[in-house]
């Protein structure tokens, strides 16, 4: 156990305790019957978004009402939950009032680190390149004020300097030229300037329409520090996948270590014992929660949950990982019990979702999981879901 200085004893958090507040808080131990998309958004800060069907999937796996539909509606016509570049150069899904913590927390960063490199490669191609790039960006935004939106090849067509060619990855075998189209929309995004609309065809697809920020979310406003916006993120990601490392913390915002403490000194906490690792809590956090009754979930890839930590020992075992996480670290789809991996899940080309246990967890949470997918299978409503970056077990059962 941790002694601090002048000996004093650090409060215990157990493993155990640290899963009882994953299933209460992430909503998989009791799913609510009344929450919206933006309230679960809310209760997990933000939803993982890379892969688009997750932000879908992480809602079913949370709420029994909501549908497809719902989701959609929310994204894209109530607009209650946006799309944007966020922690860790991530896509996620976040709750439209924390639009402008995400934006001035991380979003802002990331666009500032992307646009050097553009700039840097445009040197070679065109003369002044900041100040070519700042007017191609300005059109950009001018032409989506002006046209309600449009997609990234009609952007490109109508500016011919959005198809300039620089080399990526050159002598790699997936190398070679390509338009500057994708990386000056995503700046654009990153500082805030542009919004992801509605995407063409299915809920599963990522061509997305581009949208001004003020035609988006005409009262939107990024008038907020950065070192108040950090910490704003902290505390509010604390509070709900609290208690948690400062590794846990630096490498789920992306911050290095000096921005990550500087955000934390400015909330009261308190350090407690994860096992033989100091650990941070909120203050008023350090009271254990009720153990909730036993249950099971079906979470998708890339998950706001298995996402949530750096350290996943107290969740995942070390020899679960090789099947359920890409070459990456990307994790595929899970079976959770009691707030632990025991398994993964697939979905077959003909619609229905099967899993395979890797560990005995008993013959009545055994038949929950089987009711689980069954649900899944049903909630689907025949669309077929391929995760965006694919895991050795997820693999082995959609092949059947």
């Amino acid at each position: 156990m941790p002694v601090r200085e002048h000996g004093s004893v650090l409060p215990t958090i157990s493993a155990q305790q640290r899963r009882a507040r994953l299933g209460v808080r992430h909503h998989l131990a009791h799913r609510p019957d009344a929450a919206t998309p933006a309230d679960l958004a809310t209760d997990l800060v933000a939803l993982h978004a890379t892969d688009p069907a997750s932000v879908y999937l992480s809602v079913a796996a949370r709420s029994p009402l909501l549908t497809a539909e719902d989701v959609t509606r929310a994204l894209y016509d109530d607009r209650t939950i946006v799309r944007m570049l966020g922690m860790r150069r991530t896509m996620f899904v976040v709750p439209t009032p924390l639009v402008p913590i995400v934006q001035r927390s991380s979003s802002a960063a990331i666009a500032a680190r992307l646009r050097r490199a553009l700039v840097k490669e445009l040197a070679a191609v065109v003369d002044d390149p900041d100040e070519w790039l700042t007017e191609v960006s300005d059109a950009v935004v001018a032409r989506l004020q002006q046209s309600g939106g449009a997609t990234g090849l009609a952007l490109s067509r109508a500016d011919p300097r959005l198809r300039t060619k620089l080399m990526f990855a050159e002598g790699k075998a997936y190398g070679g030229p390509a338009s500057i189209n994708t990386r000056v929309l995503n700046i654009l995004s990153a500082q805030g300037r542009i919004v992801r609309g509605r995407p063409g065809g299915a809920w599963t697809g990522s061509q997305y329409e581009w949208v001004s920020i003020e035609t988006w979310l005409p009262t939107g406003s990024f008038e907020i520090d950065v070192e108040p916006a950090r910490t704003e993120l902290v505390r509010r990601w604390l509070a709900r996948f609290g208690p948690a490392t400062m590794a846990d913390i630096s490498w789920w915002t992306g911050w290095n270590l000096g921005d990550t403490r500087r955000a934390t000194a400015g909330l009261p906490t308190t350090v407690v014992d994860l096992d033989g690792v100091e650990g941070l809590v909120l203050a008023d956090d350090v009271d254990p929660v009720e153990d909730p009754e036993p249950w099971i979930a079906l979470l998708p890839a890339l998950d706001p949950t298995p996402m949530g930590w750096y350290g996943r020992d107290w969740y995942i075992s070390a020899q679960r990982r090789q099947a359920l996480f890409d070459r990456t670290g990307n994790i595929g789809p899970t079976v959770w019990c009691d707030g632990r991996v025991v398994g993964g899940w697939a979905q077959r080309p003909d619609g229905e979702v099967v899993f395979r246990l890797l560990e005995d967890i008993g013959r009545q949470q055994s038949d929950a999981v089987e009711q689980e997918a069954a649900r899944l299978t049903g909630w689907l409503e025949g669309v077929t879901v391929v995760p965006k970056f694919r895991t050795p077990l997820e693999r082995e059962l959609a092949a059947g």
